[in-house]
């Protein structure tokens, strides 16, 4: 904040000025600005101006700028390694198995005993296992 930049936008205006915010859809509030017309004949003299950041073609910015920002992106990075993750198992998910819709894979392999449980082996409810219908599941 408080640096010169250059702002071109995608209309061909060119904005300079010093940079008072910026936010993360790349809106800027610039004081000081000079603004200069898409032909370069026309300058208007603003104490301060908002741009909005889809109109932004690109960015000039001072290379210590730059070097400003590579230094606290390192920072951060440091002080991430250096947080606990927590201990034991799991990946850092919450819940179950994370499987999304359509249940629990567990579940899933125990549908295969349900044949069993109903009293026919046909796994047809309703008949006796010769495929005739008796109206009953444990008649055989």
């Amino acid at each position: 904040q408080g640096h010169p930049m250059l702002v071109e936008l995608k209309n061909g205006d060119t904005y300079n000025g010093h940079l008072v915010n910026c936010d993360s859809w790349m809106n800027l509030n610039l004081k000081e600005v000079i603004c200069t017309s898409r032909d370069g004949d026309k300058f208007w003299r603003m104490p301060e101006c908002y741009i909005r950041g889809n109109t932004i073609k690109y960015l000039r910015i001072p290379d210590e700028v730059m070097s400003l920002v590579k230094e606290e992106d390192v920072d951060i990075k440091v002080n991430k390694s250096k947080v606990h993750r927590g201990r034991g198992r799991g990946n850092g998910r919450r819940g179950g198995f994370g499987r999304g819709r359509g249940g629990n894979l567990r579940n899933n392999n125990n549908n295969n005993n349900i044949k069993g449980k109903i009293g026919n082996n046909s796994g047809n409810i309703g008949t006796n296992g010769n495929g005739t219908d008796k109206g009953s599941l444990n008649q055989k």
